[in-house]
């Protein structure tokens, strides 16, 4: 690949990259970093990337990759001295009520939603967004996890009915 192509990827599919970093690190400023490392890291290995055998696979993948590493290296710092982590303040705008209330109420139903989806394991949580978010096949989800396809469809069917369940409360 060459930086030209590298940069067409950056144009095409920097959104889905930006977007699976936000969701997966549930925090903006994780997911700039996450971003720019995922880009930082494809330049190093710009030989490797292949452009005509689908590009934003291979990003999600380093993506996935760094994120599983910081994970680990949270996690061991957290044995070693736990942290303490802030609540985010929620910002509304200036709105007129009934759009304040729609708005209010969308946000705590997709809050709700991401609440479910942040519970779900790792090993359920990231192919439901890799399916549902970056709608890669299942045999795509399967090579980027290493993992088979059946294994793939099973950990999302699974996915599904944990979220059914957490969310049945909710609407029910």
């Amino acid at each position: 690949m060459t930086i030209q192509e590298l940069e067409q990827c950056i144009a095409l599919y920097g959104k889905d990259i930006y977007s699976f970093c936000i969701h997966l690190t549930n925090e903006k400023e994780s997911a700039d970093d996450l971003y720019q490392d995922t880009f930082l890291e494809a330049m190093k290995k710009i030989a490797d990337i292949r452009y005509r055998e689908n590009p934003k696979s291979y990003l999600l993948s380093i993506a996935l990759r760094l994120w599983r590493n910081k994970i680990r290296k949270k996690a061991w710092r957290n044995r070693i001295a736990p942290q303490i982590s802030e609540e985010s303040v929620v910002d509304i705008s200036d709105a007129k009520q009934e759009e304040l209330l729609n708005h209010l109420i969308y946000d705590e139903e997709k809050q709700n939603l991401w609440k479910a989806i942040d519970h779900l394991k790792d090993n359920f949580r990231i192919p439901l967004l890799l399916y549902y978010m970056e709608e890669l096949p299942i045999s795509e989800i399967a090579g980027l996890l290493s993992i088979p396809q059946g294994t793939v469809k099973s950990r999302l069917h699974k996915a599904r009915k944990q979220l059914e369940k957490e969310l049945e409360v909710y609407f029910s």
